[in-house]
């Protein structure tokens, strides 16, 4: 088969090689081989091929980490692969108790950007900050991936949707999916603006993919009692906060990996999934695929991601 394999650490357009003969994977107990339709690319995938996600598999490895694919009997499903086989080849393997039946509205583009980002979003909003209606939400990166999907489930919640997005391009992207409020980083002060936005109160909950200079200004526009969700640090820096400040100032600091949830609380990722299928059906959720590329295109695919160049998912399809 054919397989995108990463034999030395770099950057993705460097380092990610498309090999046609492949061994085919052999399902394991609690195993299920999959025909893969179609890969989401995910900021992880950039990380592994650098060395710089904290899952390190060994080389050669192959990248990827959601998927709509397949089963034998025709049935379209989506989830992670298991370790030590990625999603950017023809074939793939799932964990039979991880694996999701793929939502009927969705093509198979749009289902296999479904999982990571829309589980994310929804476990940080609803399971972490509890986000509730007629609250004010701030989504920083409300035009990526999972940004996207925070701000369409935001809406969904009834919640005000501030987003945070970088260009006028991504600009326009954010108030296309229903953002209440678009502030452009690049040109804007958002602090200023999501408390002009508020009347001085603040945002009641942040959902922050980026960290850096996002979190820190995110402690100088958030409400009393406020949320901010740490997702991710797609800016490359970690923050090391200084409690002091949410002590006087009254609000929390909340982590999300939501991975662990597959472990610690999978009943409750499963009923997240049957939720999300219910919205997608409602047209109330629906990713935004940006950009549909051929098998051949990945590693380009990847390393755009990689370079914040994109906006929404962009999804291989094979």
């Amino acid at each position: 088969m054919r397989a995108w394999q990463v034999g030395e650490l770099g950057l993705p357009r460097e380092v990610m090689r498309l090999v046609e003969d492949a061994r085919v994977p052999v399902a394991g107990e609690g195993q299920l081989l999959v025909k893969v339709r179609a890969v989401a690319v995910n900021f992880p995938d950039a990380l592994m091929c650098l060395g710089m996600y904290q899952v390190k598999p060994p080389l050669p490895f192959t990248p990827g980490v959601e998927l709509c694919g397949e089963l034998p009997s025709g049935e379209r499903v989506i989830g992670n692969p298991v370790a030590g086989g990625g999603a950017f080849a023809e074939y793939a393997l799932l964990d039979a108790r991880a694996l999701f039946p793929a939502p009927p509205a969705l093509d198979d583009a749009e289902a296999a950007a479904l999982h990571i980002g829309y589980q994310t979003a929804w476990f940080a909003l609803h399971r972490r900050a509890a986000l509730r209606a007629g609250e004010t939400l701030l989504v920083h990166a409300a035009a990526g991936g999972v940004g996207s999907a925070a701000v369409q489930l935001g809406k969904a919640a009834g919640a005000t949707v501030i987003g945070v997005v970088g260009g006028p391009h991504k600009a326009e992207v954010a108030r296309q999916l229903g953002c209440d409020v678009v502030v452009d980083r690049k040109s804007e002060d958002f602090v200023a603006a999501v408390k002009e936005a508020t009347g001085g109160r603040g945002a009641d909950v942040v959902f922050d993919p980026v960290g850096g200079d996002a979190y820190t200004g995110s402690t100088k526009c958030i409400a009393f009692e406020g949320r901010i969700v740490v997702v991710g640090f797609t800016s490359g820096t970690i923050p090391a906060p200084p409690l002091g400040h949410a002590l006087v100032k009254n609000y929390s600091v909340l982590g999300l990996h939501w991975g662990l949830y597959n472990t610690k609380d999978p009943a409750a990722v499963r009923a997240a999934h049957d939720e999300l299928t219910k919205l997608a059906e409602q047209g109330v959720v629906r990713p935004l695929v940006s950009e549909r590329l051929a098998f051949e295109q990945a590693a380009d695919g990847v390393q755009r991601v990689l370079e914040g160049q994109t906006t929404g998912r962009v999804v291989i399809e094979l």
